[in-house]
């Protein structure tokens, strides 16, 4: 009975002396009894925010005749759409009060003055130039085209002129001065008639003046147009040449 005390307590002496190493530089000794777990620490701050996420998937649709959402912002504005058809016209409005004359207004008299200083300035430049001749209210121009008659009349009608029609001398001069610089011939704004080789002007009336080179007109017929040769003689000639385009303002 002795002598068991005495072993238990040989076993707890060797489980806590360690034992000598044989001849080993390391020597492990036995594993001791694990302690007490610890006391938890104080919690730990808050880290920074990561980065935003993708949007998800959208979500199921809710159940029909739901609340509808709240409004969604503005898009883009579109391309402007095709104009609609024009409207019925409207009735005419009550007249305004009736205004001075022009030649009564001080005001509208001393712009029409200015006007037309410049207008005489501005032609006195194209004379300069040679671009047009001027002669009592008419004013003889050409673009230096060389066309047919057909298009030659279009033209100047384009322009708000007429083909150039001589009516004296003097007008006669301008056209020439014009078809001697440009050195081609040109039409002049008159017609053969519907008797065959009687000419009138284009708007239906007789000469009041003519220029015709001798034995001119012999087209009978023919030879519905005019033009002006470059020593300002008139010969009748076909409508379908080539002359250059005088006209008149």
């Amino acid at each position: 009975m002795k002598l068991l005390p005495q072993l238990l307590y040989v076993a707890v002496a060797v489980a806590f002396f360690p034992q000598p190493c044989l001849g080993q530089e390391k020597c492990g000794g036995i594993p001791g009894l694990p302690g007490t777990p610890g006391a938890n620490g104080l919690p730990g701050r808050d880290g920074r925010d990561g980065m935003k996420g993708d949007p998800g998937p959208p979500g199921p649709m809710g159940p029909p005749n739901g609340l509808p959402g709240a409004p969604g912002r503005d898009g883009l504005p579109g391309p402007e759409g095709p104009r609609g058809e024009q409207g019925e016209k409207g009735e005419m409005g009550a007249p305004g009060p009736e205004g001075r004359p022009a030649f009564l207004d001080p005001e509208v008299q001393e712009i029409l003055r200015s006007l037309q200083q410049r207008i005489a300035k501005l032609e006195r430049v194209l004379a300069l130039k040679g671009m047009i001749n001027k002669v009592g209210n008419k004013i003889f121009a050409t673009n230096e085209m060389v066309v047919n008659f057909e298009t030659t009349l279009q033209t100047c009608q384009d322009l708000g002129g007429s083909v150039a029609q001589p009516m004296n001398e003097e007008e006669n001069d301008a056209v020439l001065s014009i078809v001697k610089r440009i050195n081609q011939y040109a039409y002049l704004g008159i017609k053969e008639s519907s008797v065959p080789g009687e000419f009138e002007y284009l708007d239906g009336t007789a000469l009041n003046y003519t220029n015709w080179r001798r034995n001119e007109p012999n087209g009978k017929g023919y030879e519905s147009c005019v033009e002006m040769y470059t020593d300002g003689g008139w010969n009748d000639k076909k409508c379908n040449q080539y002359r250059l385009i005088v006209c008149e303002f």
